[in-house]
């Protein structure tokens, strides 16, 4: 039994075997005993610590010193960074709902495009408005306008909503202020303004195959009617059915049918807010790349501190979409509260996973497995895409990819040595392994069928496929340009 023991906590063979079963233990977890996923990761990491031999001091601390324990400083490593950015992302995102600046997007953009072009202004709208929603609000938001485009156009809905799908998706996936990317830009230690920069780089790329190309092709083989139900009888009517009976659960309150219509935002305004805090996170990445020291860089870094840039977005969208607008102070309190409401369970799933990774690094799991993919010769960019995609296509949850990926990976990146520019692309890597193949254990497939009405035959041939075609065509331009960076 002691050989045992001391082959599994020393020898290499040991700790893969080690890592191997707490993998397979967490998705026992998850899948089987259906153990929310915060939880199944530290309880994961307990074992895997236990197992290897970690002393119980430094595993937990003691009841006068437990701050240098690995359960808080993995907790705490990555949330003091990822919280912040989160929260404001999803303010942001809320006002932007609120606002109603979702309707002039897309009304606007569909004038300019014509009927014809209908399915791509709805595609431009999903990838405009998905960088402040998240996936699920944004299709609370946006699918009465794409049912009213449908019948209009006398097509499809699948044509229609396809694009508009995988801009959501491609923005979730890839650029900040959303959890996933955040979090592994967090975990691995990237400056925002490059994964912004390779996030729009693979991006665009996946988005115009997988939404514009194949949303195309499929949405003139796939016919799937609009029910008469489905169309808005009103201006501010959404969803189908009541919205708050039919909508998603975590779903905060708003969306088209509280959104302020006496005097709608103008397209550059919406745009302008949209693009905000992203100007500002770039500006800090360019200013310490072009400057060298001085007033202007100095500048340019704070504002483009991620906290402080969407802070400053986050304020102006309060004033010129909120106050200027009719909305008062007190009910954007109420928005605030309420839209911060589903962002607490992926905090726990992000701290949780880091508690998870923190334990790999300890207990010497880690190197093992970053010395045996070296071993094998398989760059760490492609690695780290096959283990999220193995990880998403067994339990579901694109977030728990990544943070388990992100910690089973971060000694190989960390002893690699690579470039902002590099790890933003292993960042994107991981990413686009998360979203692969979307089906009947990811709660995205479901909002999908149900909102675009929609069989599950018919929602495998159109979303399966287009969040493969995502995620394959992002990751193969992560690898094509980490040839020439």
């Amino acid at each position: 039994m002691n050989a045992f023991v001391h082959w599994l906590q020393h020898d290499t063979a040991g700790l893969l075997t080690l890592a191997v079963l707490s993998v397979a233990v967490l998705l026992l977890l998850i899948i089987k005993v259906k153990l929310e996923p915060f939880i199944a990761l530290i309880v994961v990491g307990v074992l895997v610590a236990l197992a290897a031999g970690v002393p119980i001091a430094k595993l937990v601390g003691t009841p006068i010193k437990s701050s240098d324990s690995l359960l808080e400083t993995g907790f705490g490593s990555i949330l003091g960074h990822i919280a912040p950015i989160i929260g404001l992302g999803t303010v942001l995102g809320a006002i932007m709902e609120r606002s109603g600046g979702a309707d002039v997007l897309t009304t606007r953009l569909l004038k300019l495009f014509g009927p014809k072009g209908a399915p791509l202004a709805m595609g431009l709208t999903g990838v405009i408005l998905g960088i402040p929603v998240f996936f699920d609000i944004g299709i609370f938001v946006l699918a009465p306008l794409v049912y009213v485009a449908a019948k209009r156009g006398g097509r499809s809905l699948v044509l229609y909503a396809m694009p508009m799908l995988a801009g959501l998706s491609m923005t979730h996936a890839f650029l900040p202020p959303h959890p996933g990317p955040v979090a592994a830009a967090g975990l691995l230690g990237v400056d925002l303004g490059w994964l912004i920069i390779m996030g729009l780089v693979c991006g665009i790329p996946a988005w115009l195959v997988s939404g514009v190309w194949w949303g195309s092709y499929i949405g003139r083989r796939v016919l799937v009617d609009v029910p008469d139900e489905f169309v808005p009888t009103e201006p501010d009517s959404a969803g189908p059915g009541n919205p708050e009976k039919d909508g998603p659960d975590d779903a905060p309150a708003g969306g088209v049918a509280t959104a302020v219509r006496t005097r709608p935002p103008s397209v550059a305004l919406i745009s302008s807010v949209i693009l905000l805090p992203m100007v500002l996170i770039l500006g800090a990445t360019v200013g310490t790349v072009a400057l060298h020291g001085g007033p202007a860089q100095s500048v340019l870094v704070f504002l483009g501190t991620p906290t402080i840039a969407l802070t400053v977005a986050v304020l102006v969208a309060m004033y010129l979409l909120g106050v200027r607008r009719g909305i008062g102070v007190t009910e954007l309190g109420r928005l605030t509260g309420e839209s911060l409401k589903p962002i607490g369970m992926i905090l726990l799933v992000v701290g949780a996973g880091s508690f998870f990774g923190a334990v790999l690094r300890a207990t010497g799991v880690g190197e093992a497995l970053a010395g045996s993919m070296t071993a094998g010769g398989l760059p760490v960019i492609v690695s780290a895409y096959l283990i999220s995609s193995a990880l998403r296509l067994a339990q579901g949850s694109a977030t728990v990819a990544i943070v388990t990926t992100a910690g089973i990976i971060e000694p190989i990146v960390t002893a690699g040595g690579y470039s902002h520019a590099q790890i933003a692309l292993i960042v994107i890597s991981v990413s686009a392994g998360s979203i692969i193949a979307s089906h009947v254990n990811d709660g995205g497939f479901w909002i999908v069928a149900k909102y675009f009405n929609m069989s599950v035959k018919d929602t495998l041939k159109t979303w399966t496929v287009l969040e493969t075609i995502l995620s394959v065509v992002g990751f193969a331009m992560a690898v094509l340009v980490w040839q020439v960076v």
